[in-house]
């Protein structure tokens, strides 16, 4: 995930009291100031501080960068550390005797070539574009599939179908539910495959992307090993449209829209039976709560196969399933194409960016009407 791509989700933030607060002002977020990972799995990792994390603190495992404005454009900084000097900080940040980390002292360290502050702010807003787009198709995805977790919630989580009105409930192991519905386990409706269990020499620069969590999350970059695939089984191959099931850490279902792809160990792709894979998508999604509750692991959570005998579904007839379809399908539709648009964009200013930032390409001589800039 690339320094403009990262979000932050309201709900997953902690809170700190005003007393808390005053004791950590020298740790306080401000507008552009950039957040980099400095230990764990995302070490290295950065982005310029989102605006609903501004005014809000850090703790041991991000460090705050700050410019001086006057000198260092904070997006061309953060793009800096995100693409052509990303490896490099992870190689320092590998070089610890225990675990990856980056000390203070690395990174105060840390040599990068600045250019004069008005070619960073031209290469800046020559990138600012691709990043717009990005977060506008996001946006529109998450707007969309949103609308239709709804309808599905309406329908068959609460039985406000159309037509309901006057169709007699009755008890099922849900609970009360139509006459006419019934109640099957996940492993009855599909078949939940597992993905290839990579191993380091797999992680190549070429060939097929390889698919795990951090992709689901922040699609395919620059970042994501690739393999060519020929000597792995066909049913760990992928493609736009695909049910995924995150059952290791992140426990969530996913639609993948990338392109083709290997999926790797700790994601289920999910082959229905009976109903559509976007029926089974949106049905996932519904019961997660349960598959959490059944989730094992102090450190990582994780769901074994028996949970997905043990979680039940109501089915509604085949015509209702139908009615839903005819709505939801253009929508996802919709959402894929946005992806691919997403990728394209990524991929391009992913290009473009070791280019700019190292000076390899002249931005006063792209003609691309950033006079005054």
């Amino acid at each position: 995930m690339n320094v403009h791509d990262l979000r932050f989700e309201g709900s997953n933030l902690a809170h700190i009291d005003e007393s808390q607060a005053a004791e950590l002002d020298r740790v306080t977020i401000k507008r552009g100031d950039i957040l980099l990972n400095i230990t764990g799995a995302s070490v290295a990792r950065c982005c310029i501080a989102p605006e609903q994390v501004v005014g809000g603190r850090v703790n041991q495992h991000v460090m705050l960068l700050r410019v001086d404005p006057d000198k260092t454009d904070s997006g061309w900084l953060g793009r800096a550390l995100s693409g052509p000097y990303k490896s490099s900080l992870l190689a320092i940040a590998s070089s610890g005797a225990t675990r990856e980390a980056l000390t203070k002292a690395d990174v105060s360290s840390f040599c990068v070539s600045f250019p004069p502050i008005e070619f960073q702010q031209r290469t800046v807003a020559l990138l600012q574009p691709f990043d717009d787009l990005i977060e506008n198709n996001r946006r529109r995805i998450e707007i969309l599939e949103g609308m239709a977790r709804l309808l599905f919630r309406e329908w068959f989580v609460y039985f406000r179908y159309p037509g309901h009105e006057g169709v007699e409930l009755v008890d099922s192991d849900l609970g009360p539910i139509p006459g006419d519905w019934d109640v099957r386990s996940f492993s009855e409706l599909a078949d939940f495959v597992n993905g290839f269990a990579f191993k380091p020499n797999h992680w190549l620069d070429e060939g097929l992307p390889i698919v795990k969590i951090k992709e689901l999350k922040g699609g395919v970059t620059a970042q994501t090993p690739r393999y060519h695939g020929a000597d792995i089984k066909k049913k760990f191959f992928i493609d736009d449209g695909a049910v995924l099931f995150s059952w290791s850490a992140d426990l969530k279902a996913y639609v993948w829209a990338s392109g083709p792809a290997l999926l790797n160990q700790h994601l289920f792709v999910v082959q229905p039976h009976e109903v559509s894979d976007l029926f089974m998508f949106h049905s996932l999604n519904s019961r997660m709560s349960d598959f959490q509750a059944r989730a094992q692991g102090t450190t990582m959570k994780h769901i074994k196969r028996s949970a997905l005998r043990e979680v039940k579904l109501a089915i509604p007839p085949i015509k209702l399933r139908t009615e839903f379809e005819s709505v939801a399908r253009p929508m996802l539709d919709l959402q894929l194409n946005l992806a691919r648009q997403t990728q394209t964009l990524r991929e391009a200013r992913d290009l473009l960016l070791p280019r700019l930032v190292s000076g390899e390409l002249d931005v006063s001589e792209l003609g691309l009407g950033l006079v005054g800039v």
